[in-house]
């Protein structure tokens, strides 16, 4: 079964807000798709199924999900005090890059309008029991892109100068640099400073707890 993509945000807001309250269970019998029995080698399979459901179009391209809106899906995995579980990632980075301006950034385009919808992982649930919840479409206020900016920068420069060796999850206030693969060995081959040819593990771009934590303190989302 497939559904055309929202024609508005406000169509896209009304099949975001008929998912609140459904279980993963629910909503994977309604798409007829598989529950795995875990998220462990699975993470993405959530955000598939929402993707299924709303009628995102981007798939695996370079695009945010909604390409049309401009709109990009993520799911918010959150304990039942509403506290985020985990980074978000946000998109790949490409090695070399040559990106130079945030604005025009694969990254930004990932976080210019952003839909979140939050879903509610409790440990003693099984996966089918997991519930959605209250959906946000959301924009950075100013204050935050300047300081998303500021993080994106200071990242891309370390990458633009070979410094990979300086890679690391602890730069960045709010957006972060981590690996990105499906295990350590998937290697690529980039220039460090030094002008020598090395292997270093893929990297993505991933939005701290801090983050995702204030934008649900300031939000009210409810499950």
């Amino acid at each position: 079964m497939l559904i055309s993509p929202p024609s508005s945000e406000k169509e896209l807001l009304e099949r975001a807000f008929a998912l609140a309250g459904k279980t993963l269970g629910d909503l994977s019998r309604e798409w007829n798709q598989t529950l795995p029995d875990s998220l462990v080698y699975a993470k993405g399979w959530i955000g598939q199924l929402l993707e299924k459901a709303l009628g995102a179009q981007a798939g695996s391209l370079d695009q945010p999900d909604f390409i049309d809106l401009g709109i990009e899906l993520k799911t918010l995995p959150i304990t039942e005090n509403g506290h985020p579980c985990e980074s978000t990632f946000l998109c790949s980075v490409t090695l070399p890059n040559h990106e130079r301006d945030f604005y025009q950034s694969r990254a930004w385009h990932k976080l210019a309008r952003i839909l979140w919808i939050p879903v509610l992982m409790l440990p003693d649930r099984s996966i089918p029991q997991r519930r959605i919840g209250t959906p946000l479409l959301w924009s950075p206020s100013e204050h935050l892109a300047a300081t998303l900016q500021q993080d994106w920068e200071e990242i891309i420069e370390l990458i633009t100068l070979g410094h990979f060796d300086q890679l690391d999850a602890h730069k960045g206030q709010y957006l972060q640099i981590r690996p990105k693969a499906a295990n350590s060995k998937t290697l690529i081959k980039v220039v460090n400073h030094t002008g020598e040819t090395i292997s270093i593990v893929p990297k993505g771009f991933y939005l701290r707890v801090e983050l995702t934590k204030t934008i649900i303190h300031e939000n009210y989302i409810i499950i």
